[in-house]
């Protein structure tokens, strides 16, 4: 026999628990969402019967539809992207992937291995979006899919053409399929005003939830074309088909990730406690605040102004300081986790849910002005400081050693 391989108990030590958590997420979660994670039942009990219906119609706030058809699922956002890519594309779909970075070319791929013939469409996001490119294509090929991301976390770039990009493909009735993992619940999304057909994120971002239980929401037009495919998903739990069967008839798929979901039940009404709105005028004005005292810093932010991404901000280093001698200090040093990027000197400062909080910005400014001092790049941290408290309001002048 094999011997056991016994290790430490993990404590403390191993799972630092004071470490803020201010990259590109996951996120801290509220102590509401942390206690509902805890919570255990039977996923086809009464009780989670109750949940998944009152989850489904915060959700749709969320979303800003009213579709019928959102469902969660047992994954990250890229499993909800297999989800809505699995069951509307083919080997004889056409379609028509928008990228402008990483998660761009991930659906790109998605489609690509389910044998349908795609079209790439790049840009540079920090550009305007060349929507007479888009309409001069759209003139000469017909699509059946249109794969894009709202806010692309690589880049730290929101595309603001949105709107304008969907109703071009609305014309010729494709599908319209966007990744909002990091701006639902952190920026304006509006699914049915935009004409977006299957909108999905992950739980661990703008809605401070856990990582690995996602939200879908199909538009009518998008359910149907599910309803009448002539073809079988190859991913049998991302079957949309098969996933109706718990999330709309309370009936056995597979056992759901109860504790998630009653996490992301707890994140979903905290949302629509606090309205779309002022959350999102919450997250605005604390990424606001950070970009300012990144530009006090003497640092460089990595979008312009018309395409930067709020809900995580990019910025760039002195050629000369090492950005994983800036990380590892600030996590060894302060506890605060900031996160790099996909191969590129980028380094990435999230601005969602729980992240926009006073506290918790005014922590991270003094653990990025004391790294960067340390590093040979001196700063003005009482003045950064300043700019923080003016931002969220704060009257009083911050003494700080």
């Amino acid at each position: 026999m094999i011997p056991a391989n016994t290790f430490p108990a993990l404590g403390n030590s191993f799972f630092p628990q004071e470490t803020l958590l201010m990259g590109a997420g996951p996120v801290p979660q509220p102590p509401s969402v942390k206690q509902a994670n805890t919570h255990i039942a039977s996923h086809l009990g009464q009780r989670m019967n109750e949940v998944v219906e009152q989850l489904k119609a915060m959700a749709r706030y969320a979303f800003q539809t009213t579709t019928p058809w959102v469902f969660g699922l047992s994954g990250p956002g890229s499993a909800a992207a297999e989800m809505a890519i699995g069951n509307l594309v083919h080997r004889r779909s056409r379609v028509l992937a928008i990228s402008s970075g990483h998660f761009g070319l991930r659906m790109c791929e998605m489609a690509r291995r389910h044998q349908a013939k795609v079209v790439l469409f790049e840009f540079d996001g920090r550009e305007a979006f060349p929507l007479d490119r888009l309409r001069a294509l759209l003139e000469q090929q017909v699509f059946d899919v249109v794969t894009l991301v709202h806010g692309e976390t690589s880049s730290t770039t929101l595309n603001p053409d949105l709107p304008e990009i969907a109703a071009l493909c609305k014309k010729q009735r494709a599908l319209v399929v966007v990744d909002t993992v990091c701006t639902l619940g952190t920026t304006e999304v509006l699914m049915d005003n935009w004409q977006l057909d299957v909108v999905f994120c992950g739980g661990q971002k703008g809605l401070s939830s856990i990582p690995g239980v996602s939200l879908i929401a199909f538009s009518n037009e998008a359910w149907e074309r599910v309803v009448q495919r002539t073809f079988t998903p190859t991913q049998w739990c991302y079957d949309a088909l098969l996933a109706k069967e718990f999330w709309h008839h309370h009936r056995y798929h597979y056992t759901a990730p109860v504790n998630g979901i009653f996490a992301l039940h707890e994140a979903l009404r905290l949302l629509n406690e606090e309205t779309l709105p002022l959350r999102i005028q919450r997250h605005r004005q604390s990424s606001q605040g950070v970009q300012k005292v990144l530009l006090q810093f003497g640092l460089t932010l990595a979008a312009p102004l018309p395409t930067r991404l709020d809900a995580v901000v990019g910025f760039q280093l002195p050629v000369w300081l090492s950005s994983v001698a800036l990380i590892d200090h600030l996590l060894s040093q302060h506890q605060v986790e900031i996160s790099a990027s996909f191969g590129s000197p980028l380094l990435r400062i999230g601005q969602m849910g729980e992240q926009c909080r006073a506290a918790n910005v005014l922590r991270l400014v003094t653990a990025l002005g004391e790294s960067l001092d340390a590093l040979g790049h001196p700063v003005d941290l009482v003045g950064a400081l300043k700019t923080v408290s003016a931002q969220y309001g704060h009257r009083e002048l911050l003494q700080y050693d």
